[in-house]
């Protein structure tokens, strides 16, 4: 076990922006390109990668401390920290259910892969940490290694085949082709946000609101430019966050700065996926006419979409206001302020990019999430003491924003309890409105691209 688990932490060490390179580059090999095109394709996956994670910290390191000050201005007092997603990543690959579960986890995807059962590759061994953040739970709240790694296992399922059906829209809203996004904390919204937009299609005047950035654009000029847009929002949020005028107008370039920025990083790692994704088209085409795959990544790459980027940062202020006013929250949002982008992609995507409809749905998003936040935060502790993790000054107990959005393995552990009467049925009918939320909506994402579907097939004759 001592081995396995050094192995695997030797692998996660070398983080995404090492591992992709190394995987895409085997791929390529696998699906029979030569060398050169493979290892070119696979490094500029991995320098795409780091430009993306080098504005994702610009972005947490100008909006964190903005987000924190209004916090502070508010005088909010809740007894449930947000630690934030990296720490709970940590704390989750430091749980005895980690290195079985990356093994167990990858052999599944094989085998799901191997019998149609998915048609998404998952390459992010990284962000495995979600579907170990599930085991771990389960693991903890049941005292058993067979329950961690059966929720882990079920969790990753689920969310596979949430990928493929988002990977339209992956394709055809996102602009990324034979991609789709196992990312549990933001994917195991879809259903949800698909459903919202379905009733908001019914609701009259409302259904007549849009305003995606390009509508934006032609009515304002130049002021409905992201780059105007980043300053425009974060002008407000060092206003709100109290800053002096220097602070203020530092914030607004930053926060232009990342939104001109990392669509441009987004393109670069297309560049190096196209050839990859297109050889594994051909490959699949030869030896299994009809079957196609799509090449699992991390939301990050998506979160520079202009509308889902403004969504996020309008989000923070709600974000803030929503923790004091929900009357069932405990938790304080603090570290995933500045990654609410990863939880609120599908809330806009929804809706095609409509800023309007991405709003509403991010609040209910947001709500559900202080919900299920609140009620993992003792086990989400129990977690962190358990592996030793080092609690801020005068925090007894850790959540986040981010681990609050892993609402299917809150559903499964609820269910699994039968000690916990009220909270088994709690569970059960949350999971059953969500299966039925999704089979109403399950032809959705097709229907809204139509268009581009059929198109594509057409080129493809």
């Amino acid at each position: 076990m001592d081995t396995i688990k050094g192995a695997v932490d030797f692998i996660l060490g070398l983080g995404p922006s090492i591992m992709l390179p190394i995987i895409l580059t085997i791929l390529g090999l696998l699906f029979g390109q030569k060398l050169g095109k493979s290892f070119r394709a696979g490094l500029t996956v991995g320098v795409g990668f780091v430009g993306i994670n080098l504005v994702i910290e610009l972005l947490s390191g100008s909006l964190g401390p903005a987000a924190q000050a209004l916090v502070h201005r508010l005088g909010l007092n809740l007894d449930v920290l947000d630690v934030g997603w990296p720490i709970g990543a940590a704390i989750a690959f430091g749980t005895p259910v980690a290195p079985i579960l990356i093994v167990l986890i990858l052999i599944l995807n094989v085998v799901l892969l191997a019998t149609n059962l998915t048609k998404t590759m998952d390459i992010d061994l990284w962000n495995y940490w979600h579907f170990i953040f599930a085991g771990s739970v389960a693991y903890y709240k049941f005292d058993s290694m067979f329950m961690g790694l059966l929720v882990g296992c079920i969790t990753a399922v689920i969310i596979f085949k949430l990928a493929d059906w988002t990977a339209p829209a992956a394709e055809h809203h996102f602009g990324l082709p034979g991609v789709s996004f196992p990312h549990t904390e933001s994917v195991n919204f879809a259903p949800l946000m698909y459903a919202l937009n379905k009733v908001e299609d019914k609701i009259p005047g409302f259904n007549k609101l849009n305003a995606n950035p390009e509508t934006i654009q032609k009515r304002f000029g130049i002021f409905g430019e992201p780059i105007m847009m980043g300053v425009i929002l974060g002008i407000i949020l060092g206003i709100l966050g109290g800053y002096d005028l220097a602070g203020i107008l530092d914030l607004g370039i930053k926060l232009a700065a990342v939104l001109v920025i990392l669509p441009r990083m987004v393109s670069l790692l297309m560049e190096g996926l196209m050839p990859i994704s297109e050889g594994s088209r051909e490959f699949i085409q030869k030896r299994f006419p009809g079957k196609e795959i799509y090449i699992g990544l991390d939301a990050a790459v998506v979160v520079g979409h202009p509308a889902a980027m403004a969504i996020s940062l309008i989000m923070v202020p709600i974000t803030i206001l929503l923790a004091a006013a929900l009357p069932y929250n405990r938790m304080l949002p603090f570290a995933d302020l500045a990654g609410i982008c990863y939880v609120t992609v599908w809330a806009v995507a929804a809706s095609r990019g409509n800023i309007v409809r991405g709003i509403v749905n991010s609040i209910i998003t947001m709500a559900i999430i202080f919900f299920v936040g609140t009620d993992l935060a003792g086990l989400t502790t129990t977690m962190g003491k358990a592996v030793g993790f080092n609690f801020p000054e005068g925090a007894t107990m850790i959540s986040g924003i981010d681990l609050g959005g892993h609402i299917i393995p809150w559903m499964m552990i609820k269910i699994l309890d039968f000690k916990d009467k009220a909270g088994m049925l709690l569970g059960l009918g949350a999971a059953v409105v969500y299966g039925l939320l999704w089979f109403w909506v399950r032809n959705d994402i097709k229907k809204q691209f139509a268009t581009e579907i059929a198109e594509k097939e057409e080129v493809a004759e």
